[in-house]
């Protein structure tokens, strides 16, 4: 039997296919060897401050001391406060087995400096099972997924979040409250049209599939539903592959009104009895406004809800305190309309 003549592009293209390859796995065995050998040298430098009567001192002197010294001979990457890091490193995971081969030390240096446990456990698996580079695992800590994602769930749920990352089970799993939307670069503090942010959305749509969670695919924009005569037409429709459910997302300048909540209730029934397939899950549907209250929700929908959901967005980066004190105040009147 002959075998296959390949043209020139194709042998081309394989050989670059192997490189690659084989590039990426030298790389990944070179990042874990390194990382080994910082959490290793950070080990070192504990042991030896530890020797020191003054710790503080003798700490801040010994890293001087080293940093002259490595970078003379081993080049740049030995300044102090990098050799502060690995000694962090060790200190925040004293054993070296724990230390997971997918995750570089661009995100371990960002992992260090996350004081909750919890939280840096969270993130921990999150960027080994879903690839996040360290520019994704810095945005979704300045983003304070972990505190979104928890701020509706218990104690009990919060722990196992920790150990587990994100698992959607219930729908209110997937939802977040605020959603950070400043990739559209929208300005903030300008008059805007529900039109314009559908279409920054869309234009940027891999990074807010990011935002959104696990599990979405892209279905249609302006979704057009029609009876009677009437046309109505849902901004996004997404469908969720872990819950195997359609989700509807409608967008709001301003503060959210009781008619949008209608107006989305009409959508989800009609999807329901109309679109989705029998082996589909309920739908859901979620208003992404400015600003809401909690009290207009509370009254409009049914006590039973486990279908709609409001939830605010903001188009700019919040610093850390900023969003941590607005989760804070969620925090004292979340127990009325946990998500069950």
């Amino acid at each position: 039997m002959r075998n296959k003549v390949i043209s020139r592009t194709e042998a081309y293209s394989k050989i670059r296919v192997i490189l690659n390859e084989a590039r990426l796995k030298v790389y990944k065995a070179v990042n874990t060897v390194m990382v080994r050998a910082y959490w290793e040298i950070g080990r070192v430098i504990v042991e030896q401050e530890q020797k020191g009567s003054k710790k503080a001192e003798y700490g801040g002197k010994l890293l001087e001391n080293l940093s002259k010294r490595l970078s003379l001979e081993f080049g740049q990457g030995f300044d102090a406060s990098n050799l502060s890091n690995m000694r962090k490193l060790y200190l925040t995971y004293p054993i070296l087995d724990a230390l997971r081969q997918e995750l570089s030390w661009t995100h371990y240096r960002i992992l260090i400096r996350i004081d909750n446990k919890q939280a840096r456990d969270f993130y921990e698996i999150e960027c080994a099972v879903n690839h996040w580079s360290a520019r994704e695992l810095e945005r979704q800590k300045s983003t304070l997924l972990f505190e979104r994602l928890a701020l509706s769930k218990n104690k009990k749920e919060v722990m196992k979040m920790a150990k587990k990352g994100q698992e959607l089970q219930t729908y209110g799993d997937m939802i977040k409250d605020p959603y950070i939307l400043e990739f559209t670069g929208l300005p903030a503090d300008r008059k805007m049209y529900e039109n314009s942010l559908e279409q920054a959305l869309i234009e940027n749509l891999s990074k807010f599939l990011l935002e959104l969670g696990k599990g979405f695919t892209f279905v249609a924009s302006q979704k057009r539903i029609s009876f009677e005569g009437e046309h109505y037409y849902i901004d996004l429709v997404f469908y969720n592959t872990i819950l195997k459910c359609y989700m509807l997302i409608d967008l709001k300048i301003g503060r959210l009104k009781h008619q949008d909540i209608g107006q989305m209730q009409m959508y989800v029934n009609y999807f329901d009895r109309e679109l989705k397939e029998k082996n589909d899950n309920p739908t859901v549907g979620l208003i992404l406004c400015e600003d809401k209250k909690d009290t207009v929700i509370k009254y409009t929908l049914p006590e039973n809800n486990k279908q709609i959901f409001a939830s605010r967005y903001k188009l700019y980066l919040p610093t850390e305190k900023e969003l941590r004190n607005e989760l804070n105040r969620d925090k004292k009147i979340i127990g009325q309309y946990r998500i069950k």
